[in-house]
C-alpha cells in the first residue's frame, strides 16, 4: 500500500468515491427509506413471495413502478423466467409487481435494480414526481471515517427534474488519495474550496486550490488529490450529468 508520511506517521493511501459511489450510496439509502414510507399496495418480500406486509390504499407510485419494471424487462428482451433467474425474485412475484398488485420491498427493489444495472435511487428518480425545494440539514445523509479523518455529507441529493447533486467533503491533514468514478459516463464537476489547500491532478495539470477557489473539470476516471498544509480541507462538489 502506498503511504504518505506526515510528521513521521504513515497515512494510508486509499481510494474514496465521490459524487458517484458514496453519494450514490447515500442516494440509494434515501430512496429505499422513501419507498418504505409510500402508501401503496402490500409490499412483496423477496424471501417470501407470498408474504404481504399491510399497506394503505394503492398509490400512484406503485403503478409507475409497475410500468417501469415492465418497460425495463421489455427493453432487455427478457422473459419473466429469465429475469427471475437473474434477479433471484420468483416469476410469480415479478408478474404481480408488473401488474401493480403489490409494491416491492427494499430487498426486491435492490435485486431488480442489480439485474438491470441500475441504482435504487436511479430507478426511484424515474417514477417519483418532482422534488422538495428544501433539504433540511437533519435529513442530509452523512458518512464518516474517523480513522482517516474523512467525511462527506450529501447536501442536495439527486431528484427527478434535477441534473445533478451537491456534496460536502472534508479531508484531514496529509491525506493523499484518489477520488474514483463508479460510473462509466463522464460527470461535469465544480469544486468550491471552503477551507485549506488542495492539489488536484487533472490530466496534464495539477492545480492547487485554496479557500474561495473553484475547480471545473470533467471526471472520466479516478482523480488524485493531496491535502496540503496542516488544517485539512473542506469543499463543496457540484456534480452534473453530461
Amino acid at each position: 500500500m502506498t503511504r504518505h508520511l506526515r510528521k513521521g506517521r504513515p497515512v494510508p493511501r486509499v481510494t474514496f468515491y465521490w459524487g458517484n459511489e458514496l453519494s450514490g450510496l447515500a442516494n440509494d439509502m434515501a430512496a429505499l427509506r422513501r419507498l418504505e414510507s409510500y402508501p401503496g399496495k402490500p409490499a412483496l418480500d423477496a424471501g417470501h413471495p407470498g408474504k404481504l406486509a399491510e399497506r394503505s390504499a394503492a398509490g400512484a407510485t406503485t403503478a409507475r413502478l409497475a410500468a417501469e419494471f415492465s418497460a425495463l424487462r421489455a427493453s432487455q428482451g427478457w422473459t419473466l423466467d429469465q429475469l427471475a433467474k437473474r434477479s433471484g425474485v420468483s416469476r410469480a412475484a415479478l408478474s404481480r409487481l408488473e401488474h401493480g398488485e403489490v409494491s416491492p420491498s427494499a430487498d426486491v427493489l435492490v435485486r431488480l435494480c442489480a439485474a438491470h444495472g441500475l441504482r435504487p435511487s436511479q430507478l426511484m428518480a424515474r417514477v417519483e414526481e418532482g422534488y422538495a425545494p428544501l433539504v433540511p440539514v437533519d435529513t442530509q445523509s452523512e458518512w464518516r471515517d474517523p480513522q482517516r479523518a474523512v467525511s462527506t455529507r450529501h447536501v442536495s441529493p439527486a431528484a427527478p427534474g434535477l441534473s445533478g447533486d451537491v456534496s460536502e467533503w472534508r479531508f484531514g491533514p496529509g491525506v493523499v488519495t484518489e477520488l474514483g468514478a463508479s460510473q462509466s459516463a463522464a460527470r461535469e464537476c465544480h469544486l468550491l474550496m471552503q477551507q485549506g489547500r488542495l492539489r488536484v491532478k487533472l490530466d496534464q495539470d495539477s492545480p492547487v486550490a485554496e479557500r474561495g477557489d473553484m475547480l471545473r473539470f470533467h471526471q472520466r476516471g479516478p482523480i488524485q488529490i493531496e491535502v496540503l498544509g496542516e488544517t485539512g480541507v473542506r469543499f463543496l462538489l457540484f456534480s452534473l450529468s453530461t
